[in-house]
């Protein structure tokens, strides 16, 4: 597992990620400058940490499609947001990974 922090180490469990979610602009192409409020919720980010995979009904484990490192795309209500040593991260199933982002 990757460390999420340089303080705390996170383990997901199932089939579940962690996600340290791109940051937005601050500014539109024409200058203005958007407020917190304002902002839409990213829906791109970089997986900081990955579970091994669901149980399926047979006992087996379902391999990951995603890996630590990777850039996804996940939905835009998707996930549980939470803040580990000041930086806001997202913990996401991967049934709610839309695509990876290559190059």
């Amino acid at each position: 597992m990757a460390k999420a922090t340089a303080s705390k180490k996170l383990s997901p469990l199932g089939d579940r990620v962690v996600v340290r979610p791109t940051a937005r602009e601050e500014m539109t192409k024409s200058g203005i400058v958007l407020p917190d409020t304002a902002k839409e919720k990213p829906q791109e980010g970089e997986i900081l940490a990955a579970g091994p995979g669901r149980i399926l009904d047979d006992g087996k484990r379902e391999p990951m499609d995603v890996k630590v490192g990777q850039k996804v795309l996940y939905g835009k209500y998707a996930g549980t947001e939470f803040k580990v040593d000041g930086e806001d991260l997202l913990i996401v199933s991967q049934k709610d990974i839309l695509a990876i982002v290559e190059g």
